[in-house]
């Protein structure tokens, strides 16, 4: 199995708020499947670079996912029922390589 980020986009229509039903069966679903990692909405931050000329924060990513799947198209099948996903907005996947 491989580790992989699902990160989702702040991108939809309409906000998606994480304390709905919907995202309550997705996480249903994801723990019983048994690949399910931990995750987490994504706050405010900053970026830190060594010269002090540090770019901006990524402002479009509002949460991640971590999850074991078989290749990136196993992780993608998790994705039936990602609330972020079918209120029409951008989800990334993205592999953990063990470097």
């Amino acid at each position: 199995m491989n580790d992989y980020l699902i990160f989702m986009h702040d991108d939809t229509e309409t906000p998606v708020d994480v304390a709905t039903p919907a995202w309550e069966d997705y996480f249903a679903m994801l723990r019983a499947s048994g690949r399910f990692c931990g995750g987490s909405s994504i706050g405010p931050g900053i970026c830190v670079h060594r010269s002090g000329q540090a770019k901006p924060v990524t402002p479009h990513l509002s949460g991640y996912i971590r999850v074991q799947a078989e290749s990136i198209d196993d992780a993608k099948k998790l994705l039936i029922g990602n609330p972020v996903l079918n209120a029409g907005g951008t989800v990334e996947i993205r592999e953990l390589p063990r470097d």
